[in-house]
C-alpha cells in the first residue's frame, strides 16, 4: 500500500551515499553563520539569498546537486531554484541528517 502510495505522488528513494560517491555536490544553503557553527566536510555553503548568483558556477561542474539546510525548508526552495535553471538536483533535507545517511 504505502508503495502504491508512493508511486502515485511520485515520491521516489534517492540514494544519497550512492550520489556523493558519484560526485554529487553537497549544497548548504543555511547562513554563513550556522554553516560555521557545523556543516558537511567538503560542502559548498551558498545561503539562499545568493543561491542565483552561483547557478552558473554549478552548471560549469556538470554534477548532480544535493541541497541541505537545518530543516528542509530552505533546501528544498533551493532544488526548485537550480532545477528550474536546468541543473539536477536532490533535497537532501536537514544536514545532520544526510551526513548521516552519507557516513
Amino acid at each position: 500500500m504505502l508503495t502504491y502510495i508512493k508511486k502515485l505522488f511520485g515520491i521516489t528513494s534517492v540514494n544519497f551515499k550512492e550520489l556523493v560517491n558519484n560526485g554529487a555536490v553537497i549544497v548548504d544553503v543555511r547562513s554563513t553563520s550556522e554553516y560555521k557553527a557545523g556543516h558537511i566536510p567538503g560542502s559548498k555553503n551558498y545561503p539562499l539569498d545568493n543561491i542565483r548568483s552561483k547557478v552558473a558556477d554549478l552548471k560549469k561542474l556538470n554534477r548532480p546537486v544535493i541541497t541541505v539546510c537545518r530543516s528542509g525548508t530552505r533546501s528544498g526552495m533551493a532544488k526548485g531554484i537550480l532545477k528550474s535553471a536546468g541543473i539536477d538536483t536532490y533535497n537532501g533535507g536537514p544536514w545532520t541528517s544526510l551526513k548521516n545517511k552519507i557516513a
